[in-house]
Parts: structure tokens; C-alpha cells; sequence
């Protein structure tokens, strides 16, 4: 018999090496243990929102990434290749705010923002980026000090955080107890996620100056949650201070696809991946509140707080990529689901605005949300990519 790696040159080999990851997938699946989902409302599709009209903020951006907004009403968007741009007036200036020398590969580069919760007493711009070293990827997040229309390098605030061309994580966000929150992927190393020595597959707290609290729950780490495969958004529940988080779920792994989450977070807590997914009730792991066996990967995750839009108070809004939908979870108590609507979207799989990468509550009352067609994977229109703002219908 021929060797199936030389018989057919590269085609050969390259089928033979996937035949040999699926049968390896096919055995680690069976030590992986897979649950159902956690809630019992349906998702409704609403492909013109519910009783509200969007319009182009910003357009012509690359991959945008993170968007922030100032307490002086200036805005701030990242690009995944690098660039933080500066948004006054609702006008995109050109030159950069802040450029770092990002490694754009893959899923990686520039990615989550964060602005100093006294900001402008304390005048700080954060941002996580992916960068090499020695032939490696990493990750870090930086600090940066406000000057008006730019902003000049203050600090490294962590470093050496695992990085890869997939699974960075990479979205950081103040919380109400003023500590900067860090999410990080498993690089497509399932295993990161449950080692509590290394800071992938993470969730993780620091001061705003890069130091550990004294109350985080390992001692001298920064390690807040694990178990994540890879986490995408983190947001806080206005009145409960509960925070929740967005996840990936596999994409092949272990022979599973789908099962994307969203989860409450807690001081400690062990989210799974790569042991289990979805919800099974075992004591040894936090269940999601949300599993969607549809792939969905949900990415920035923000609560509605303002009063434009005054029938949405208090509720979760999802950007996602591949289903391309804004989605509205409505919540009938602080964590009891009462309905799941995917806005602007037809189906699992078409959306009228792409890939969507955020979602934030602005200044104004209006709601923001940003595409993402220009990362390799989405359709490219004409102005791409755009920043998008949800007001009210008829108004």
C-alpha cells in the first residue's frame, strides 16, 4: 500500500493529517461531558429591532475593534491593525490617536480599549494588544496618557499574557470597583484554560496601575475566573453589579461546534473549558445562563442605561459575528430571562449590518454598535467599516 502522506503529494497529506485531528477530536470528545441549554425562551428574530431606527455614525474604518467614549464627549474606537482613532464632533479625524506596532494576525492585533474610571483627573487610555517577541505572539495592555487629540505611551500595565493567531480574548473594561478587567483566550490550547499558572483562558483583575489586589481570589495572581475558551465581552448589571461575560464556544474541538455562552461571572469561579460545555449542573463548574447551540460567537456585550430609548432600560444588548445580529436580552428579574430577540437579522446566519464586534450605551441615550466585514471573514459594502447609532423610530 502507498503511504498516504507521499502518494498523493501535498492534497495527500494534508487530507491524511485532517483524518487524524478528527479521530483524535472524536476520542477527546468522549472525555469531554456536553450539556443542554440553560434557558427555555426561544430567540425571536426582529429584522427592524423593536420600534427603533439606525443610522451611519462613522464610516470607513478597518476592522474596528473597541469603541469608548470620553467623559467630554470625544470618542474612541480601536483597529484591529493598530491604530486607536479619535472621534470629535462625530467626525473621524485622520490621524491616528494612539498607533501601537500590533501583530495582525489572524484574530489578533489591537483589540479591547478601556478609559481610567476618574478619567480626566487621572488622564489614562488603556489597550490590549498582540505584539512578538522572539518568533512568539503575545499579548499586553498598555497605558496611555490623554493629550487632546493623540495620546503618548505611558506604561506597560501587564505583559506577557499568552497570545496566538486565534483565541486572544482581549477585551478590558473598568469595574465598579475601579479595577481593570482583562479577558484572554486559550490560544487553541484547550488545556491553558484550567491552568492556574498560566493567564490564558482568563479572566483577569488588576489595579489601574498593573498590580494585583489583595482580594483577588489566588493568591498574587491575576487571575479572577478560568475555564474560558474564549472570552469576548464583559459588562456589569446596573443595580446588581453582577458581571457578565460573553464566550466563544468550539469551533471543531473535541468534534463540537456552537454552544456559545453567556455567563455570570464570579470571584473564583470555574467556567469548564475545556471539561464541560454547555449547562450540566456538576458542582465543580459555574453553568452559563445562555447556551445557543446555533453558532452564534457573541463578541461585545453592553447594558442599555440611558433614557432615548427608555423601553430598553436595563437590558443586555450582544454585537455577534458569524449570525450577524444585534441581540436584546430582556431579563423579567436581575438574572430571569424573559425573551431573546436577534435584531436585523432573518436567520442563524443573515444580518442586514454583517458581523457586528460591539455594542456600547453612549452619552447621548443612543446605542452604538460597529461592524466587523473588513476581518477576513465578513462581505465588505461600500464605507466599511461602520460605526452604527440606534435612536428611536420616527425621531
Amino acid at each position: 500500500m502507498k503511504n498516504p502522506f507521499t502518494a498523493h503529494g501535498w492534497p495527500g497529506r494534508f487530507l491524511c493529517i485532517l483524518f487524524l485531528i478528527h479521530l483524535f477530536s472524536v476520542a477527546a470528545s468522549c472525555s469531554q461531558k456536553s450539556g443542554g441549554r440553560a434557558q427555555s425562551v426561544e430567540d425571536v428574530f426582529l429584522p427592524d429591532g423593536d420600534r427603533v431606527a439606525v443610522e451611519v455614525w462613522v464610516e470607513n474604518l478597518e476592522v474596528p475593534w473597541s469603541l469608548v467614549f470620553l467623559p467630554d464627549g470625544r470618542a474612541l474606537v480601536s483597529e484591529r491593525p493598530g491604530r486607536i482613532r479619535l472621534i470629535q464632533d462625530g467626525l473621524l479625524r485622520e490621524k491616528p490617536y494612539v498607533s501601537v506596532d500590533a501583530a495582525s494576525v489572524g484574530e489578533a492585533g489591537l483589540m479591547g480599549i478601556a478609559v481610567h474610571p476618574a478619567f480626566p483627573a487621572e488622564p489614562y487610555i488603556y489597550a490590549m494588544y498582540t505584539y512578538r517577541e522572539g518568533g512568539n505572539l503575545l499579548n499586553r495592555v498598555a497605558r496611555f496618557r490623554d493629550r487632546g487629540r493623540t495620546g503618548t505611551f505611558d506604561r506597560i500595565i501587564l505583559d506577557h499574557i499568552p497570545g496566538a493567531r486565534f483565541h486572544d480574548g482581549g477585551r478590558i473594561a473598568f469595574g465598579p470597583d475601579g479595577m481593570l478587567y482583562v479577558t484572554t483566550g486559550e490560544n487553541f490550547n484547550a488545556d491553558l484554560a484550567q491552568d492556574l499558572s498560566s493567564l490564558a483562558g482568563k479572566i483577569l483583575r488588576i489595579t489601574p496601575a498593573g498590580d494585583i489586589p489583595a482580594d483577588n481570589p489566588f493568591k498574587d495572581s491575576p487571575v479572577y475566573s478560568y475555564g474560558h475558551r474564549n472570552p469576548q465581552g464583559i459588562a456589569w448589571q446596573p443595580g446588581t453589579g453582577r458581571l457578565f461575560e460573553s464566550e466563544h464556544g468550539p469551533s471543531g474541538e473535541f468534534a463540537r461546534f456552537a454552544h456559545d455562552e453567556i455567563n455570570i461571572i464570579v470571584k473564583g469561579g470555574n467556567y469548564g473549558w475545556p471539561k464541560v460545555i454547555g449547562s450540566l449542573g456538576m458542582k465543580s463548574y459555574i453553568d452559563p445562563i445562555i447556551v445557543w447551540k446555533e453558532t452564534t460567537p457573541p463578541a461585545g456585550i453592553s447594558f442599555y442605561e440611558g433614557t432615548l430609548l427608555g423601553h430598553l432600560q436595563g437590558d443586555l444588548f450582544v454585537a455577534t459575528l458569524k449570525s450577524r445580529a444585534l441581540i436584546r436580552i430582556k431579563f423579567s428579574a436581575d438574572t430571569r430571562i424573559e425573551k431573546i430577540e436577534r435584531w436585523f437579522a432573518q436567520d442563524f446566519k443573515d444580518g442586514k449590518y454583517g458581523r457586528l464586534r460591539d455594542v456600547v450605551s453612549g452619552p447621548d441615550g443612543a446605542l452604538y454598535f460597529t461592524s466587523s466585514n473588513r476581518d477576513g471573514r465578513g462581505n465588505p459594502a461600500s464605507g466599511d467599516d461602520k460605526i452604527y447609532r440606534i435612536v428611536p423610530k420616527n425621531k
